[in-house]
């Protein structure tokens, strides 16, 4: 059984002025996400700026967020390291916690082997039960999962369910498809591939989107596995412009804009990203403007 269906939301990590977490903000977005459909919290991973978080504050974010959703809809804990001992310890920590799921990114900057990351993902997902999706972005990562690897994991991996697909190559996600039998839970990681990755037997998305269109991105996954593939399509299509806009720079920096401009007062970036330029922010809030968020 998938951890989800739907439209997961790969939240924002708001901070104060002095960049420690907010926790009250983060509990009104939580509440935010849920009434608005929302079918996942996925928390800590690169959207929450997971990477220059503590492990203290990583498993600390993760307990606050099971706590405040209390089981009402899934929680899935970014436990992804370029350091399998770190990735183990941080997912035991989530699963003693209570999260309902795993999102593994691949080991960034080592790069390792398609042998290393079968050894990296194998030896995690052994020393823990919950339910694993593996999330394969080399354009962040440098580091690429390719089909057969990930076929291998599914097939030997109990504990590894799906995969949040983020390469941009819709060939390659085909194969993955193929070489699993459909035996493998597929989320797309792209807000503007959403409605492909569907069409190839997805089951939902892991969105940054959905940070300021929580409603719009469910219904649109959802239109979908209900069969209006041509309203699907159109929400996809309607969607581009503000999916470009929110990629127009590295990904935090103009969500985090958005929803400030939003009123949500999420904070700040944590260095090196930095706040969005001026030109871009004239992209975003136009974009914004046009699809009704503004």
């Amino acid at each position: 059984m998938a951890i989800f269906k739907g439209a997961g939301v790969a939240i924002v990590t708001p901070m104060k002025e002095n960049l420690e977490i907010n926790y009250d903000k983060l509990d009104e977005m939580l509440e935010e996400q849920i009434a608005g459909g929302t079918d996942a919290i996925i928390i800590c991973g690169t959207t929450g700026e997971s990477a220059t978080m503590t492990e203290a504050e990583h498993s600390e974010a993760i307990r606050f967020t099971v706590e405040r959703v209390n089981h009402r809809i899934p929680v899935i804990a970014g436990t992804g390291s370029n350091c399998t001992r770190t990735a183990v310890e941080l997912s035991k920590e989530a699963e003693k916690d209570g999260a309902d799921g795993l999102l593994l990114v691949t080991p960034y900057y080592n790069k390792a082997t398609q042998n290393g990351l079968i050894a990296h993902y194998t030896q995690i997902c052994r020393e823990v039960k919950l339910p694993a999706i593996l999330y394969n972005v080399p354009s962040r990562t440098g580091c690429n999962i390719q089909p057969k690897t990930l076929a291998q994991l599914v097939k030997n991996v109990d504990n590894i369910v799906g995969v949040k697909e983020a390469s941009g190559n819709i060939g390659a996600v085909a194969q993955i498809m193929h070489l699993c039998d459909g035996n493998i839970d597929l989320y797309s990681g792209n807000d503007d591939q959403v409605v492909p990755l569907l069409s190839l037997g997805g089951i939902g998305v892991i969105s940054v989107l959905s940070n300021v269109a929580p409603a719009y991105v469910h219904d649109m996954v959802y239109r979908y596995l209900s069969g209006d593939v041509e309203g699907s399509c159109k929400m996809q299509l309607d969607a581009l412009p503000m999916c470009d806009a929110l990629f127009c720079e590295v990904n935090p920096i103009p969500v985090k804009a958005a929803l400030n401009l939003m009123g949500k007062e999420v904070g700040p970036l944590r260095a090196p990203l930095t706040e969005i330029e001026p030109a871009h922010r004239e992209q975003l809030e136009k974009a914004m403007k046009d699809f009704g968020l503004l």
